[in-house]
């Protein structure tokens, strides 16, 4: 049986879920998921990734895979790369919980961003502030997971010679550049861009774009391109800061943050994004091998009643949940497999159980080799969380200091 739909890096086989737009609004704390990212880019005025931005970020599975799907002025950090100028890149967290598969994309995004040139600062935010006013997180609570959070971000792979690490509630600059932002938004631009909200979650998005402009604060260099890697959901932020940038621009020097926007990943049952609010939507980053097992062998997927009518009608991969975490998650040197996946499924001579093994299998190795390099760097991780918590967050970057 031929291909009866198109390869995985082809923006048709985008998975067709919609995220809830209310009004004309994308919501940022809820755990809706997208329907039509087509409908998402044009409503917002975002720019697919072009053949020629693909192929800069070849080295990078998200772009060749097309998980990230959109971004805004992406070519500005191009530029920065190829002259050798310096720009920032910049993430956050915030401290509810482990890292799962869907937030750990975003760690993967930022850490491969600060590495793809040695002009490139990383500033990551813990978003201690936003957990109180969204969970009723204590800042306290906050520091303990953080520092799970933090062994994780430098398992990944950070450069901490190049890095900033920071809690939103103890960085004096981030709220500086929170009240400079405020005094030129208005309640119903907080209303029109989020909804109606309680003054908590207006306070976290105020921060946020303090978060977002920090790179560019004198202490930390000044103007300079960011690049902002987020999920779409985010994407109510990054609109509203750029906005303060531009009309702060004449006095200040901001330049607007670029920013890049990966598909959500779906919730295990496939009618979610993951959620920390719902521990058996994810897979954590903690979840021992047997939890994991069950999570996988329970999941959602694109196969058909009867083994049967796989073989006779083939399977539906862009409706799965486990071959998404492969898109994702394994596999990142090896796209042939991944494709092989895809071909076998929907040609029906691959079921499901056999995929499910497989892909489960890889994922929890993955998943070890992880955890021991996160084992290594547990004590650094607890160290520049309690400096960053007494204020003393480590910073050695060339442009600048704490």
């Amino acid at each position: 049986m031929g291909l009866t739909k198109p390869v995985l890096n082809s923006p048709s086989v985008w998975p067709r879920r919609v995220v809830r737009l209310e009004g004309n609004r994308l919501d940022p704390w809820s755990s809706d998921i997208v329907k039509d990212y087509r409908r998402v880019m044009e409503q917002f005025g975002l720019s697919g990734p072009t053949k020629e931005q693909v192929e800069f970020f070849q080295d990078a599975p998200f772009f060749r895979r097309r998980i990230i799907f959109a971004h805004r002025d992406l070519d500005v950090i191009i530029d920065a790369i190829r002259s050798g100028r310096e720009y920032a890149v910049l993430t956050g967290i915030k401290p509810t919980g482990d890292y799962h598969m869907g937030t750990f994309q975003t760690v993967k995004e930022f850490v491969y961003f600060q590495r793809k040139s040695p002009q490139a600062i990383a500033v990551f935010s813990i978003a201690d502030i936003e957990a109180w006013e969204d969970n009723g997180i204590s800042f306290e609570e906050s520091k303990k997971i953080a520092i799970s959070n933090v062994s994780d971000l430098l398992a990944a792979g950070l450069d901490l010679e190049r890095a900033y690490i920071y809690f939103q509630s103890k960085e004096i600059r981030v709220h500086e550049l929170a009240a400079l932002a405020a005094r030129g938004i208005t309640l119903a631009t907080m209303r029109a861009v989020y909804g109606e909200r309680h003054m908590g979650l207006y306070l976290s998005a105020l921060v946020q774009i303090g978060d977002i402009l920090l790179p560019q604060h004198p202490d930390l260099g000044g103007p300079k391109p960011t690049l902002v890697p987020v999920g779409i959901d985010q994407d109510p932020h990054l609109r509203l800061t750029r906005d303060v940038a531009s009309k702060l621009k004449p006095k200040w020097g901001f330049v607007e943050p670029a920013s890049t926007y990966h598909l959500i990943i779906r919730s295990l049952l496939g009618d979610k994004k993951m959620s920390k609010r719902d521990p058996m939507s994810y897979i954590s980053l903690r979840d021992d091998e047997s939890l994991v097992r069950k999570k996988i062998l329970n999941a959602f997927t694109g196969g058909r009643e009867t083994a049967q009518l796989q073989r006779e009608l083939g399977g539906e991969p862009w409706k799965c949940v486990v071959y998404e975490i492969a898109k994702f998650h394994l596999y990142a040197d090896k796209d042939e497999e991944l494709e092989k996946i895809y071909r076998e499924c929907v040609a029906g001579e691959r079921l499901c159980g056999e995929c499910k093994m497989q892909i489960l299998e890889d994922l929890i190795e993955e998943m070890k080799e992880h955890e021991r390099r996160r084992i290594e760097v547990l004590p650094t991780a607890r160290q520049i969380v309690e400096r960053a918590w007494n204020r003393q967050p480590l910073y050695t970057a060339s442009s600048g200091g704490a």
